[in-house]
């Protein structure tokens, strides 16, 4: 087993210079990570550095919160995919979600894949506040919704992945 393979090298720290991000790119074209994932604004930056690496690159939308409307997802989503990522980590919106509204959950995942065509969707549940069994519903339905992955933190909540 290779682990190096399995890391998203990440920095979306909000005080993130473009030397951080350089210096990202370069541990993980070193260490031959999975992939880099990083704020959309600096995905062109992080594009160049990892040139042909075989190094993917990942980009957030509706992070850290997920709370924006999914047009803004998606519109957001959309720039990351045409500045060359080739995976997106979206943030599931916990109200939503606290709500019940299931059903509009399901539909935002769906309209989020369908705009990033072939490119591979992670749904980040920001498990720290769900139950257990909110979690399992979670999951339900990002996989109705067609997410490729779940990820368990964005790592702004009040406690780790769980």
């Amino acid at each position: 087993m290779h682990l190096n393979q399995y890391i998203d090298h990440t920095l979306l720290k909000p005080t993130a210079t473009e030397d951080d991000i350089k210096a990202l790119c370069k541990e993980a074209i070193h260490h031959n990570f999975f992939a880099v994932c990083v704020n959309s604004c600096y995905l062109p930056l992080a594009r160049e550095i990892l040139g042909a690496s075989e190094v993917k690159l990942a980009a957030v939308t509706g992070f850290p919160l997920g709370a924006m409307a999914t047009e803004a997802k998606i519109s957001e989503a959309k720039y990351c995919i045409k500045q060359g990522a080739d995976e997106i980590d979206m943030v599931l919106n916990l109200g939503w979600f606290k709500s019940g509204r299931q059903q509009q959950i399901i539909t935002e995942i769906k309209s989020i894949k369908s705009a990033i065509d072939k490119a591979i969707l992670k749904v980040i549940l920001e498990t720290c506040y769900l139950s257990d069994e909110e979690i399992r519903t979670a999951c339900e339905l990002c996989l109705e919704g067609g997410a490729d992955m779940v990820k368990t933190s964005t790592g702004f909540g009040p406690e780790g992945a769980t």
